[in-house]
């Protein structure tokens, strides 16, 4: 057999994981709750619309349906399986999955050898001979594999979102991933593959990022790493792979206290920090250092256009706002030029007056200009040679007092609406792309309903492909990533 006819053989087995049409959860209880009930509501809650075959030695039924005594019983072939019992039957189930033609298994269930145990390393040594029988296993000790356009969902994930997009994301934690997915959900993120690969003792990161690597439908890669089994191999494919798409990698466990917590949580050896950031920075994969991070940087590489971004215009109302946006700039490697004189001089006749300024940062000098001044000022800025990317600041909570004096309900009297039209006008006539600053600094009970509003108009905005951040130096950061990872990958091109 061919390299080529070994990759679509595995390609084919991958697509049968990702998309499967009968599933088998082993481990369904027809009373109380467990991960494998659990599970099986989460999936029929998310919709998936596939057969699901609950099993279970007692037999029964469970939200209508039969629950099979045995793997055995199941009629027909299965493509994919859910295990979720108890560790020392894990290895049997395994294998009648394998038996029964499963591509693939999620093993949710712990207790393995991420105990230290002796019985729970040798029972991880079981799962990996029978693995290469001919089944890919994800886990133990995971929450399994989210995949919004097949109906997969995470443990817990009843409520993913099921609207698919570019970004995908391997963890070694459930945790982390169920957190990632929640708040891609409200970010405008949107996932199309997420794997929680947990112990991985088989599918680890090399493999998973080589098949994302290769997946069409995956544009940008999202990583959380507690340690790698084999680092040559994986070192090689992450360099292979962030040649062609953005890698994001956010490495748990690089401090002292951080390496202990991940012995006991994964069994993974953690590394040294500084031969981790060295390799990364090698491989041209973006480092990250927390989970917010690694959200916003998803969202500014899924919606930002694949370019280098240096010169940032800012629009907003606030000459403190403008100062703070400068030294943030900076501190990124990004810079505010100076507008044209000419183009400066066209911003300033729209904007009211007095204290207006249209040097760069543009100060409207008042939170509530209309959207047609706003969209003037950034039509004129996007069109100085200078200018790659503009940020425009809204502090929505302004408008708070315009509704209290007008006896109406703030989204009323806030346009958010049209602004968001506006600034997508802005940029299909620039070609240049525009990004909303929302920060939120009334957060008392009494200004709830400014929470809704700029949950309203994150929404609005991100529908028109236009990404939302919380705070500029979020907003900054994410671009510094977008913007540097294409100019080394242009160095290296050339």
């Amino acid at each position: 057999m061919t390299c080529e006819e070994e990759k679509l053989i595995e390609g084919s087995n991958f697509e049968r994981i990702f998309y499967p049409r009968r599933i088998a959860i082993i481990g369904v209880s027809p009373k109380g709750f467990g991960f494998g009930s659990g599970m099986l509501l989460s999936l029929l809650a998310v919709g998936y619309e596939g057969n699901i075959y609950p099993v279970n030695p007692k037999g029964g039924e469970f939200a209508g349906l039969k629950i099979y005594k045995s793997v055995d019983e199941i009629p027909g072939q299965i493509d994919f399986a859910i295990i979720a019992v108890p560790a020392h039957l894990v290895p049997g189930a395994l294998e009648a999955c394998r038996k029964k033609g499963a591509a693939g298994a999620e093993i949710l269930s712990a207790g393995f050898k991420e105990t230290g145990s002796p019985e729970g390393i040798a029972l991880e040594e079981e799962i990996k001979k029978i693995a290469k029988r001919g089944i890919k296993v994800i886990g133990p000790n995971c929450f399994g594999i989210y995949c919004p356009k097949s109906g997969l969902t995470l443990l817990p994930g009843p409520d993913l979102s099921r609207e698919s997009g570019p970004v995908a994301f391997l963890a070694q934690s459930g945790g982390m991933s169920i957190d990632f997915a929640y708040i891609g959900k409200w970010m405008g993120i949107r996932f199309n593959k997420m794997v929680s690969f947990g112990n991985g003792a088989d599918l680890r990161e090399a493999e998973l990022l080589e098949y994302l690597g290769r997946d069409p439908e995956t544009r940008v890669i999202s990583m959380y790493i507690e340690g790698v089994e084999d680092g040559k191999e994986f070192f090689r494919v992450l360099k292979d792979v962030a040649a062609k798409k953005p890698v994001i990698v956010y490495k748990g466990g690089l401090s002292d206290a951080g390496r202990r917590a991940v012995a006991s949580h994964t069994a993974s050896l953690g590394g040294d920090k500084i031969i981790w950031e060295s390799l990364l920075r090698q491989c041209n994969a973006i480092q990250v250092k927390d989970l917010l991070e690694m959200a916003q940087t998803s969202l500014a590489f899924s919606l930002l256009p694949q370019r280098v971004y240096k010169g940032i215009s800012v629009t907003g109302g606030g000459g403190a706002l403008g100062v703070s946006a400068c030294d943030a700039a900076e501190a990124f490697g990004l810079v505010l030029p100076p507008l044209e004189k000419k183009i400066s001089d066209k911003i300033m006749e729209v904007l009211p007056k007095p204290g207006s300024s249209a040097t760069n940062p543009i100060d409207a000098a008042n939170p509530h200009a209309p959207p047609h001044v706003l969209k003037e000022a950034l039509l004129n800025a996007g069109g100085d040679k200078n200018i790659d990317l503009q940020i425009l600041i809204q502090l929505l909570h302004h408008y708070k007092f315009l509704a209290m004096g007008m006896g109406v309900a703030v989204k009323e009297v806030t346009p958010y609406n049209e602004l968001a039209d506006a600034a997508k006008e802005v940029v299909d006539t620039t070609g240049k792309p525009v990004v909303l600053v929302l920060p939120n600094y009334k957060q008392e009970m009494e200004y709830m309903d400014i929470e809704e509003l700029i949950r309203e108009a994150r929404r609005v905005f991100l529908a028109k492909g236009i990404p939302v951040f919380d705070d500029l130096k979020d907003a900054l950061r994410a671009i510094a990533h977008v913007s540097n990872y294409y100019a080394r990958n242009k160095v290296e091109e050339g």
